[in-house]
């Protein structure tokens, strides 16, 4: 091959190669396989070690190359690279949009009095006060900005510079490394592609003058990232490797970019994202420039954004990515909000550090910093003693909390808690409230520090700590608290409707009940003055009322009188056994006498049934106060039936586990539908899990389903499989 011939082909390689890069880093489109795109870099690399002098910066064999830099060199920006303010409710956002449109109107009233004009109002404050907006999901990644030229030789722009943030004025130059990301184009897009994808956007005006001027200087601005696929392998690969692994996608984004060896960069698989263009192309829009974007060749989150008119639909907009962000194969903690006219943005201008025109609207934090006011101990139905934390109320995940588990006397001291303490508080699973971290260095010395009591606070008996436990728990078996507990705790296993706590609490209170089997003797005449009713009605509506309400509670109770054994041995309230335990041990021994005469040998041989569990067991189904109960319920008419399995059961040998709610049916309703077509339920995930279903705002099962690679399914693909 000649050297003309050479760099002919190395000329069409290159091309071929950039277009089809740009199909599966930007469109995420694919016409030919990876194979065959690798064959052509290979063809590319070989071509070019054979003609070194036709290897230029922009060739896609320069993504991972230059040798390990000493240093960052610093660079500065061409405009200083700005951050926004934050917004985390409606109100917030409601503030921010009047103080806008009053700044607005200020300066348009001022400019009129400077300039003597008439009291008609301007284009400006007219377009003011129909502001709209551009929405975009927040990436949470590490800012740069790219700055592309005319090559000396002519030609399209190419990548000069990629640089950090840094303090805004001044970033680092790591040009190199950000050459290893694939989303990111060492050279802009032809000018007859730019301006044909432009025109068919309907921008014919900014594609002529692109046409006209050409393109010359490119500045854009714009994200690292890296995909939550991604970030599970490299930090797979940290741990294989004995290294630390990265506490977030941001975290690997920012530490990827700022390694001094690029190839170590490029070994992160990291992604990129642009939103801001700095050159002026004639764009009167933050819209526009979003598609001015994507025509030069960088990939935008076009397909995610949304053009707003209003409050109301920026308002929307947030809410469904809140509760989808899952959908996204990125993490996002918000959306930013642009005013879209530029004009009107511009209007604005910048108030400390951050722009007046733009502002990042978060989801609800998922951790927050409050102080404990309180710690007190609450009695649960195993007598198990609790230490909360009586908080200074804290808005958490879009949920206010006032109080915390500390969980054990253990956990205060591993967290070194105070009464007075500044913590961090989290909800686990985005459910449950808890306090992640105490701040020592904002204690004023006024803190106090909390003991367990050494007698139960409901009952006065003195507590116990079993050997081996980490529990402190109250043994009096007749202590109010744990009687109490356990009635909550056994309607909701019977699945009473229409009982809840206050009522339950009136029934204990006025003597009418000693233990959940008086529920099923309770008659409307019992209920009835109980009731609390409305006021302001006549009485003869407020005795109706109450009839009514009293005569669905006793026909809710009645009804519950048929229970199957699975739901029954769960309702006994047996330590260590919880639903799935349950509906085990009744498909094992199919009846309660089975079950009140097994051994500690026979009930080891139940799956997953280990030494401790089967000693919990065996020792209730030993205690007097137990079987008396159990002979109760029989005397007031409860029955327990076995579930019938159909012969066909598809989904035997299938382990499932649930998070989030769904919309078709209630969760323990959708688990009795599997585990009759064969399926088992566990309560948490592990590499045996087969199905992950989730739904509305799923907790922290969802993200260990993702990091061990279990399937994950929605409702839809759920109610498939139950057919």
């Amino acid at each position: 091959m000649t050297k003309s011939e050479a760099k002919k082909r190395i000329e069409k390689l290159k091309k071929i190669i950039n277009y089809h890069r740009y199909l599966y880093h930007v469109l995420d489109r694919q016409e030919i396989s990876e194979a065959a795109l690798d064959s052509l870099k290979k063809e590319l690399f070989d071509l070019e070690q054979k003609f070194p002098e036709f290897i230029t910066p922009d060739s896609p064999t320069q993504r991972v190359g230059g040798k390990p830099l000493e240093k960052f060199a610093k660079v500065r920006h061409p405009l200083p690279m700005i951050s926004l303010n934050d917004a985390f409710s409606r109100e917030d956002m409601e503030d921010w949009l009047e103080r806008n449109s009053k700044l607005l109107e200020k300066e348009e009233i001022s400019k009129a009095k400077r300039t003597s004009s008439s009291s008609s109002p301007s284009l400006l404050l007219r377009k003011s006060s129909v502001i709209d907006f551009y929405c975009e999901p927040k990436l949470d990644g590490l800012a740069i900005e790219l700055i592309y030229n005319t090559h000396p030789e002519g030609g399209y722009p190419i990548l000069e510079t990629g640089s950090t943030r840094g303090d805004g004025i001044f970033g680092e130059d790591v040009t190199q490394n950000l050459t290893t990301i694939e989303a990111i184009p060492l050279k802009l897009r032809e000018i007859d592609e730019v301006c044909e994808e432009l025109e068919m956007e309907g921008l014919k005006e900014i594609a002529e003058n692109i046409e006209k001027n050409k393109l010359r200087e490119v500045v854009v601005r714009g994200e690292v990232i890296v995909t939550k696929k991604e970030f599970e392998k490299v930090n797979k690969e940290q741990e294989k490797n004995g290294l630390p692994t990265f506490a977030n996608p941001r975290n690997m984004a920012a530490g990827s970019i700022r390694q001094l060896d690029p190839k170590i960069t490029a070994k992160r698989r990291l992604d990129s994202n642009t939103y801001i263009l700095i050159t002026d192309f004639g764009q009167k829009t933050h819209q526009e420039a979003h598609k001015i974007l994507k025509a030069l060749g960088f990939k935008t989150n076009n397909k995610y954004n949304k053009y707003c008119k209003n409050l109301a639909e920026i308002f929307e907009y947030h809410d469904f990515w809140q509760k989808n962000r899952e959908r996204l194969p990125y993490e996002i903690d918000g959306v930013v909000v642009t005013i879209n006219q530029n004009e009107i943005f511009e209007k604005l201008g910048v108030v400390g550090k951050a722009p007046r025109g733009a502002i990042a609207f978060k989801f609800p934090l998922k951790q927050s910093t409050t102080e404990i006011r309180n710690i007190i101990v609450q009695v649960g139905r195993t007598g198990s003693l609790t230490p909360v934390a009586i908080l200074k109320p804290v808005e958490v995940g879009g949920v206010t909390i006032s109080r915390a588990t500390l969980h054990n006397e253990d956990e205060i001291k591993r967290l070194g808690v105070k009464i007075g303490d500044t913590v961090i508080v989290g909800r686990a699973g985005d459910v449950i409230p808890d306090i992640i971290k105490v701040l020592p260095e904002l204690r004023t010395g006024k803190e106090k520090k909390f003991k367990m009591p050494k007698k139960c606070p409901v009952c006065g008996t003195k507590i116990i700590r079993p050997e081996g436990e980490v529990v402190s728990r109250c043994p009096n078996p007749k202590c109010p608290a744990k009687q109490r507990r356990y009635f909550y705790f056994f309607v909701n296993a019977f699945d009473i409707i229409g009982l809840g706590p206050k009522i339950i609490d009136k029934l204990l209170d006025a003597g009418l009940i000693s233990d959940p089997a008086d529920l099923f003797t309770l008659k409307i005449e019992d209920i009835l003055p109980l009731e609390s009713l409305p006021r302001r009605k006549p009485k003869a509506f407020l005795r109706g009322f109450a009839e009514k309400s009293a005569q669905n509670l006793i026909k809710a109770t009645q009804s519950r009188r048929k229970i199957n054994l699975s739901n029954f041995i769960f309702a006994l309230g047996i330590r260590n056994v919880g639903e799935e335990t349950a509906q085990d041990l009744a498909e094992f021994f199919g009846s309660i006498e089975k079950l009140k005469e097994a051994s500690l040998e026979e009930l080891q041989r139940v799956r997953d049934i280990g030494p401790v569990v089967a000693k919990s067991i065996f020792d209730f189904f030993r205690g007097k106060r137990n079987l008396k109960f159990i002979e109760k319920l029989k005397k007031v008419g409860v029955e327990t039936i076995v579930e019938e399995r159909p012969k066909h059961q598809p989904l035997k040998g299938k382990t499932f586990v649930f998070t989030g709610s769904l919309e078709s049916m209630a969760r323990e309703e959708a688990k009795e539908k599997v585990r009759i077509l064969g399926g088992e339920i566990s309560e948490s995930v592990s590499k045996k899990t087969n199905f992950v279903i989730f739904g509305k705002e799923p907790g922290s099962k969802l993200e260990k389903a993702k990091k061990l690679g279990v399937k994950i399914i929605g409702e839809k693909e759920l109610l498939e499989l139950l057919k």
